[in-house]
């Protein structure tokens, strides 16, 4: 049956493919299967708001509490959002990385636990408009032109300072360069150095990806459980290599300190440049946060990081803090212009950092991301498996029995878990040498709070179905 809902002055065409009885359970089916068919096929977009209960129960002949119940349940597997006062909309639940199984079926994800991702519903939107508010009032109109092609100078001083207090960095102002992200600080810095590229056995596809669209080969160096075999290097040829020494991405050791050592020395005595991705570097549980490596040695490291994990990765702010060598090289590889992330969101940026909004949403999530991952080790004790890379980050590597990984992974699509199989991350040309574990990365910050529980449970039936 398809019906239309007038609400006020908006049209809602619903295909209600199971007969309506008011008060049945079916016509809450019904209505949750057709909102998230159209919520899926992208017929609603995200950001389309919906008619109130009320309004939508009167104009498809339903009890109101059928149609609230329909949307409570949607916004717990995350297809809606809602907010008191604010009403209920689509979110992008249908462009999140649908999980696949090897038949080809794919399952509308349920549960979000995909790895990289901080939990958006947190994000600190009273604190980010007010920000917004006073950079605007305070922004002199020579700040709404294109200017600095290094990005806002309030932007930079006030990074310069965080990352000296919170991360060790030593830099300048004059040595930072704002860009949308760490995916672009990587391709900007290919472009200025050139290739082949260094990179460990393990890490995020990705950044394999943008380099090779560049038309530059990566080479994969060891890992093992001190991080990546830097010794390596000496046998390439390369201008840089890029690591992630902090927390080792995805596998989640700190690079030995040895090895930090090593590495610098092999960029002085080479001419080479190390890439500093301090992804998560925010998020550390068991000891104080491993400084940056880019303080050993700012002449011969490039220290890259963004909010993604911090506040959100839509907003697309990243930072690069280069040797002074390289700041006009990366500029001309970017255009001479700052192109790439608008002087309002910089702003906007520099005022949450000031003003101590960031140091208080990141202690704030700190503590909540350790108890997520201490109820995730938890849940997982009872079953045969293994995890690593817990000391920070959001994530966490759950390591399966040889060969269980195919199967986990298609139990856990079937079940609607948005998730991260650990092979993907394995460079192609990796060595034999590398040990190669089955196993999945789990993203414990994604989900909303409310979802987070559910989430953990339809994975340790995945895990039970799987036979672990």
């Amino acid at each position: 049956m398809t019906s239309w809902a007038n609400s006020g002055s908006r049209d809602l065409h619903l295909d209600l493919r199971e007969s309506l009885t008011p008060g049945a359970r079916g016509a809450k089916d019904a209505l949750i299967a057709a909102l998230r068919d159209a919520a899926r096929s992208g017929r609603l977009t995200p950001g389309t708001i919906l008619p109130p209960s009320r309004t939508l129960a009167a104009d498809l002949g339903l009890a109101r509490n059928t149609v609230a119940d329909a949307y409570a349940e949607l916004v717990a597997e995350g297809w809606l959002g809602s907010r008191q006062g604010a009403g209920t909309w689509v979110v992008n639940a249908a462009r999140r990385s649908e999980p696949a199984s090897p038949r080809g079926v794919r399952v509308a994800p349920v549960h979000n636990l995909m790895p990289g991702s901080p939990d958006v519903a947190e994000f600190p939107r009273t604190q980010w408009v007010a920000c917004t508010r006073r950079a605007l009032a305070n922004a002199p109109s020579e700040a709404l032109r294109m200017g600095d092609p290094r990005g806002r100078a309030e932007l930079r001083n006030a990074l310069a300072d965080y990352l000296a207090r919170a991360r060790g960095v030593r830099t300048s102002p004059e040595s930072i360069v704002i860009c949308a992200g760490v995916r672009q600080a990587v391709q900007l810095l290919v472009r200025a150095l050139g290739g082949p590229i260094a990179v460990e056995a393990y890490g995020l596809f990705l950044f394999r990806d943008a380099i090779a669209r560049l038309g530059v080969p990566t080479v994969p160096i060891g890992v093992d459980d001190h991080g990546a075999v830097v010794s390596e290097l000496d046998e390439l040829d390369v201008p840089a290599v890029l690591l992630t020494p902090a927390h080792h991405n995805p596998l989640g050791m700190p690079l030995h300190s040895s090895r930090r050592t090593a590495v610098v020395e092999w960029a002085e005595r080479t001419g080479g440049f190390v890439l500093d991705d301090d992804y998560d570097g925010e998020f550390r549980y068991d000891r104080q946060p491993v400084g940056a490596l880019q303080a050993l040695r700012p002449e011969k490291v490039a220290y890259l990081g963004s909010t993604s994990k911090s506040l959100s990765q839509a907003l697309r702010l990243g930072w690069m803090v280069l040797p002074d060598s390289l700041v006009d090289a990366v500029v001309d590889a970017a255009g001479g212009q700052q192109f790439s992330v608008d002087a309002i969101s910089q702003l906007t940026l520099a005022e949450f950092i000031v003003g101590g909004y960031h140091d208080r949403h990141v202690r704030r999530m700190r503590a909540r991301y350790r108890r997520r991952r201490d109820a995730l080790v938890s849940a997982l004790a009872p079953f045969d498996v293994g995890i690593r890379g817990l000391a920070a980050g959001v994530n966490a590597v759950v390591t399966l029995p040889d060969g269980a990984e195919p199967k986990v992974m298609r139990r856990a699509g079937e079940a609607g878990i948005a998730l991260q199989g650990l092979s993907i991350m394995r460079h192609p040309q990796a060595s034999p040498d590398v040990p190669d574990p089955d196993g999945m990365i789990v993203g414990f910050a994604a989900p909303a709070e409310h979802a987070f529980a559910p989430a953990i449970s339809a994975l340790c039936d995945a895990l039970r179905a799987s036979g672990l």
